[in-house]
């Protein structure tokens, strides 16, 4: 697989209104996907009316050079799952598993402190909206 070390196979689904955004904003989230990692196959589904609404879907195979890429992937990307095709094992260093961790931590305390944020502004309104 060359310098590409990780290879996942990963579904990403959109759900939204009307079809032609579902489907269009599909097709942007591959072109990003390309566009900043080795996508190695794609597989994009007709999409359904689902109550009202519209889902779609795809399969995708990427390759990824280090974990910390495949983490970034996840984040930024939000798929429903992933599934690890190569390697069968990994032999990660402490270091390593620690900066990853400690990096997966920081962005989770972020996305913490946004929820709560919105949360406040949202008691906030509703007080002032009762008044």
């Amino acid at each position: 697989m060359g310098e590409n070390k990780i290879l996942i196979r990963t579904v990403i689904e959109i759900l939204g209104s009307p079809k032609e955004h579902v489907e269009e904003t599909m097709k942007l989230v591959i072109n990003r996907a390309k566009e900043n990692f080795k996508l190695l196959s794609e597989k994009t589904y007709k999409s359904e009316e689902v109550q009202g609404m519209w889902s779609t879907f795809a399969e995708l195979e990427i390759s990824f050079k280090d974990m910390e890429q495949l983490i970034i992937f996840c984040f930024e990307f939000m798929p429903s799952s992933i599934e690890v095709i190569e390697p069968v094992s990994f032999n990660l260093k402490c270091t390593d598993i620690s900066n990853t961790l400690n990096d997966l931590l920081a962005k989770l305390h972020r996305y913490d402190m946004v929820v709560k944020n919105l949360t406040a502004e949202n008691v906030i309104l509703k007080r002032k909206q009762n008044q």
